[in-house]
């Protein structure tokens, strides 16, 4: 468990990627936003998608939290499950951190009526309708499933290369066209539409932690035999 936790603070020693990178696309995206807001002649509500930006970055960090510090760790004699567990760890601590600066956000929004602009940056109606908790949850849940995603994407580049990874997306994209196809084919985009219509934020927030455990486990996997 030590050396897990050696892993976690190893990779906080590289603070720009965990940190003060994210709060530079947080802030510059939170200030073009109210810039926009400002602009718009419109006295209803605004909401704008800049507050992606952060949890999308979660993806790149994934991808550079194995490709900086797994060579230097393997140098240091830390297992391959030391690693994945103590760069999980660190991933699940910024999420959580990052669905907080958002609930706190919206609750700022809500309290100033979007910043006296009617603009809403952080806060999304229908996530905040199962609270402010699982709207948290919802974030922090966004942003550890694009950062597994990205984990596993550099294990598959560190096992097999440029050619591997390109015929894994490859394939991934024809199992989704091929998904399209058979709901078209079946007559079902009315179900599809309805189901998706009726997924509630508490059911998405299991949902992609289900994915997120799911993707870990093949990026697990593919970490035990990739080379530094």
């Amino acid at each position: 468990m030590n050396r897990t936790l050696s892993v976690t603070r190893l990779q906080f020693v590289n603070r720009y990627t965990f940190v003060w990178l994210p709060l530079i696309i947080l802030g510059a995206s939170f200030a073009m936003s109210i810039i926009i807001f400002a602009l718009i002649p419109y006295d209803g509500a605004k909401y704008g998608g800049g507050s992606q930006a952060p949890i999308w970055y979660f993806f790149a960090v994934g991808i550079m939290s194995l490709s900086y510090t797994f060579p230097f760790s393997q140098a240091l004699s830390i297992t391959r499950r030391e690693f994945f567990f103590g760069t999980m760890l660190a991933a699940v601590g910024t999420a959580l951190i990052l669905g907080a600066v958002f609930v706190v956000g919206g609750a700022i929004e809500q309290a100033t009526g979007g910043w006296g602009l009617n603009g809403y940056f952080f806060y999304l109606d229908w996530v905040w309708r199962a609270g402010p908790l699982a709207a948290g949850a919802f974030y922090a849940a966004c942003a550890l499933l694009l950062f597994v995603i990205g984990f596993l994407g550099s294990t598959i580049y560190k096992r097999t290369g440029a050619l591997g990874l390109t015929v894994v997306l490859v394939g991934f994209g024809l199992l989704l066209v091929a998904a399209l196809w058979l709901i078209g084919r079946m007559d079902a985009w009315i179900p599809v539409g309805e189901w998706m219509a009726g997924l509630t934020v508490p059911s998405l927030i299991v949902g992609m932690l289900a994915g997120a455990v799911a993707v870990g486990a093949i990026a697990f996997a593919t970490l035990r035999r990739a080379t530094p």
